[in-house]
């Protein structure tokens, strides 16, 4: 049985990531772009369906690079309001430890929502808790995506190196190398997808140098290897973290990335924030990816990322919102924007453009997760589009529709489509009780810091 072909046609504006001519519209077939149409044309190959966007701006579907998912339950929590990572880390450990298979699965469920409502379709989430009952998280988290219909790459996080052994959590966070590491192999046979539309890849992602032993880094550089998936962890996000490294270690944070096995292309990085020139050479020379946080690296005042330099030098560069607890949200369509103007800060309105921020949060974050099928539009693409409406108060007047997104601030997709198949209408994700999931998510985070 043919597919029907559907023309979204005649947008207001489109950016595809890649300097295509799509301003006539995009034609999808199945779960798959298959024409891009040039402006004042219609699809050579023909149409059963038309969708009229001339009130819309598409995009390709934002692409999440680093995220908590768990965290959303912790948003905005007084006593870490104020505080830079380690003591804001220090704070919450405890109260993360008391997290339930539940509390776990809204979490999730939250925080995609809130991705899926900003125009993302791909995230990839850092977990690396797992308190006694938790040893399902990722197999949870698994669930919540398919029911979504989103893409996500789920890293197998790890923290070994407890508060008795030199390292910042505490005991009862801390798993054996042996359970992570027979967990992590399940985990790949199990979930990962390979392929073009994958919609479920596992990565593996010992939590930070400040929280795991270097054998469990050397293990799962080599796991990696052995079953060809993703590298993750934390790095270089604060000078305490370096000051860390050199004490622990005897290395700054990239010699100690180098000395596990890491410095390759299979692996990303969040925050990157702390890199003096010869390590931004060396990590674009081995084409490293960064995650770019500035939400959560302007929250906790760790500092700002060199994310020119770095793409410049190499390394792939993509945005990431991290955690609801370090941005207390998980927009990231916001995130683009506010990329956009801390790069400016440093480099100059030349250099940090609309663009540029918006291929970041595309092209640059797909290609950070390993992933050449999503991230931008062009045929033979899935067809994850995000289509936004620019007829607010907000936009009238702007002449430019797809800077006017970063610029005038866009926060909500009228449409997000993740292949070929829309799962957010007219501003709503189809069949999602969203306030039901508030109130539920709600109680759960009252109840996880009540007494602390």
């Amino acid at each position: 049985m043919t597919e029907k072909r559907l023309w979204l046609r005649n947008p207001r504006g489109v950016f595809t990531a890649n300097d295509l001519d799509a301003d006539g519209g995009v034609v999808v077939e199945g779960s798959s772009i298959v024409e891009l149409v040039p402006a004042g044309q219609r699809p050579a190959t023909g149409y059963d369906e038309g969708f009229e966007a001339r009130d819309h701006v598409i995009l390709p579907g934002l692409v999440n690079t680093h995220h908590h998912f768990y965290q959303t339950l912790t948003r905005v929590w007084a006593p870490v309001v104020n505080v830079p990572l380690f003591p804001w880390l220090v704070n919450l450990y405890p109260v993360w430890a008391r997290l339930t298979p539940r509390d776990l699965e809204l979490a999730t469920t939250v925080a995609l929502a809130e991705l899926l409502l900003s125009g993302c379709t791909t995230a990839a989430d850092h977990h690396y808790l797992f308190p006694g009952g938790m040893e399902d998280s990722i197999d949870i988290q698994v669930s919540v995506v398919r029911n979504l219909g989103m893409r996500a790459l789920l890293t197998r996080g790890s923290m070994t190196l407890g508060e008795d052994d030199g390292g910042l959590p505490p005991r009862q966070t801390v798993q054996q190398a042996e359970v992570i590491l027979a967990d992590s192999k399940r985990l790949i046979q199990q979930h990962h997808e390979r392929g073009h539309g994958a919609r479920i890849q596992i990565g593996l992602a010992p939590c930070s140098p400040f929280s795991v032993t270097t054998d469990i880094m050397r293990d799962s550089a080599a796991m990696a290897a052995e079953h060809d998936v993703r590298l993750h962890t934390h790095l270089a996000e604060t000078i305490d973290e370096e000051d860390f490294c050199r004490d622990m270690f005897g290395l700054r944070t990239v010699d100690y990335l180098e000395s596990v096995g890491w410095l390759s292309p299979r692996t990303w990085l969040a925050h990157g924030v702390h890199f003096n020139d010869e390590e931004i050479a060396r990590l674009g020379a081995a084409g490293v990816g960064i995650a770019h946080c500035p939400t959560s690296n302007m929250r906790l005042a760790s500092g700002i990322c060199r994310a020119v330099e770095l793409e410049d030098a190499g390394a792939v560069v993509g945005l990431g919102v991290d955690g609801s607890a370090s941005n207390d949200g998980s927009n990231l369509m916001l995130e683009a924007r506010q990329a956009l103007y801390v790069q400016r800060l440093r480099y100059g309105a030349e250099q940090a453009t609309p663009e540029r921020a918006l291929g970041w949060a595309t092209k640059g974050s797909a290609r950070a997760l390993g992933r050449d099928d999503v991230g931008e539009i062009a045929a033979g693409k899935q067809a994850d589009l995000a289509l936004f409406k620019t007829d607010d108060i907000r936009f009238s007047g702007s002449h430019d529709p797809v800077a006017a997104l970063l610029l005038c601030g866009a926060e909500r997709a009228d449409r997000v489509m993740v292949g070929g198949q829309w799962r957010v209408v007219d501003g709503e994700i189809d069949g999602l009780d969203l306030p039901a999931l508030i109130a539920e998510h709600s109680a759960a985070a009252r109840r996880m810091v009540a007494g602390m």
